[in-house]
């Protein structure tokens, strides 16, 4: 092979010639896109890059079983075929992330990048072929054979899907599925722990810890099942409806079977789009999967901030649960030690609340007629979410859920001095009497069985069957 002298290469496209870094495996349409949109210096994630190469992969397998790569115009040899086959896995498997230079924020229908994946693929292709990926005449070419039967209009948010879809399923829902776990066990050991409840953050009738922190156990159960239907909305591929979603210039099967491959290869049941108009136009399943993630973010944000109040102290605060001392918490003030795992998932959930937003307006504004001219952006944030959302329920699992303790004590101290413990006597007393002894025993400072037994409101057996904390926790009968 020739490789040129100088430190860039000249390539032409359709405009005309380009120059270029001198071994960039990108070519002419790539390097127009880098100089074109110099905007954030943020590239297309890697989730997504990987999708897009696992699409071509597939693409490039459904052609060639269809006999479409061998035949036609500038047919392709076998040996070429799986040269081509074999560049697009490396893309799938990131080998060549660092060939993805082009900014997010760049032409709406993300074809920069689809021709960067297209670009990438023909040369590497050419090389693992033994051709020249030098040469001017693309013996590999990136539209007639990387992109045969594709339009970047319904792969590029196939793309998308995928990529979304398997974030959700490999690292969402396991991370919340396991933290689900540990706080289940923990709400399981912790049964027998009784404490007063809160409600307008004061004082409520009492309940367990267990049951407390079983709630918010259910919460992260609730918050899997409703990634797992985020993930659902994606499943519709828009693959085969190429352009405007008619799906000229590919085969009739191609929508069906890269479906189909997709499916197996991720292990996710995707499907060809219903109503390809639909899907190459509108990107309302995105739209949708969002919100459900920020439904998950919003969860996240109760449950980290009740363990963080629930830890607070640990002497002026609630204190009856303990977490595990990670780091200094005050750059004055020695010895202090803050919830900083709580406080770094409720930042993580509002930055995926935020984002929402941000979808929303792209899913509405940014789809005219036939096509979403905000895809690329739409891309980014929503892995952004995934990511930032699964990696925050990790971490907070691992080195806050697990390692949190009960003060026994504090939840003691917590139902002795509650006043709510009244409410016990309503059935033998009335409200209106349970409530005047409330006022008396807020206004004294002493406890309510004190109250009780001072005034001799009912006989020794049904006065501590009255106010029996245990009895409190679960309904009557």
């Amino acid at each position: 092979m020739t490789e040129p002298n100088q430190e860039y290469r000249i390539e032409k496209d359709t405009m005309g010639e380009v120059r270029l870094p001198k071994y960039a495996y990108y070519g002419a349409q790539t390097q127009r896109a880098v100089e074109n949109f110099p905007i954030s210096g943020r590239t297309a994630p890697p989730e997504l890059i990987g999708a897009l190469g696992l699409v071509k992969w597939c693409a490039a397998k459904v052609n060639r079983d269809l006999g479409l790569l061998a035949g036609g115009r500038a047919p392709l040899p076998p040996e070429w075929i799986d040269a081509l086959l074999a560049a697009a896995r490396e893309v799938a498997e990131g080998k060549w992330n660092g060939e993805f230079p082009i900014d997010v924020y760049q032409t709406g229908s993300g074809t920069s990048t689809n021709m960067n994946a297209n670009e990438v693929i023909a040369n590497r292709a050419a090389e693992l072929a033994g051709l020249d990926r030098f040469d001017p005449v693309k013996k590999i070419h990136p539209n007639d054979h990387v992109n045969r039967g594709q339009s970047t209009n319904d792969i590029y948010p196939t793309a998308i899907h995928v990529a979304c879809a398997t974030a959700i399923q490999s690292r969402l829902v396991p991370a919340l599925s396991r933290a689900a776990e540990v706080l289940a066990e923990k709400a399981r050991a912790w049964s027998g722990i009784l404490k007063s409840g809160r409600t307008h953050l004061a004082d409520a009738t009492p309940l367990s810890l267990g049951q407390e922190i079983g709630g918010i156990a259910r919460q992260f159960e609730q918050a899997a099942r409703r990634a797992r239907l985020a993930a659902e909305e994606l499943l519709e591929l828009p693959a085969g409806g190429t352009a405007v979603g008619s799906g000229i210039n590919t085969h009739k099967e191609f929508g069906r079977r890269i479906a189909a491959a997709l499916a197996e290869e991720t292990g996710i049941p995707f499907r060809e789009a219903e109503n390809h108009f639909e899907a190459n136009a509108q990107r309302d399943g995105l739209v949708a999967a969002h919100a459900l993630l920020k439904s998950v973010a919003v969860t996240l944000t109760g449950a980290a901030n009740n363990i963080r109040w629930l830890s607070s102290g640990p002497r002026c605060g609630i204190g009856e649960i303990r977490l595990a001392d990670l780091q200094p918490g005050s750059s004055i003030m020695p010895g202090k030690v803050n919830p900083v795992l709580c406080e770094a998932l409720m930042q993580a959930a509002a930055k995926v609340i935020g984002n929402d937003g941000a979808i929303a307006l792209a899913g509405a504004s940014g789809g005219q007629f036939q096509l979403n001219i905000m895809m690329p952006m739409m891309a980014d944030t929503a892995l952004e979410s995934i990511r930032i959302l699964a990696g925050g329920v990790r971490v907070f699992t691992e080195k806050c859920l697990c390692l949190m303790e009960p003060d026994e004590e504090a939840c003691r101290r917590s139902l002795d001095r509650s006043l709510m413990t009244v409410t016990g006597l309503n059935l033998y007393i009335g409200y209106e009497k349970a409530a005047a002894l409330a006022k008396k025993a807020l206004k004294t400072g002493k406890t309510i069985r004190q109250i009780c037994e001072e005034e001799n409101v009912l006989p020794k057996e049904d006065l501590d069957k009255a106010l029996d904390p245990g009895r409190m926790t679960r309904p009557l009968g």
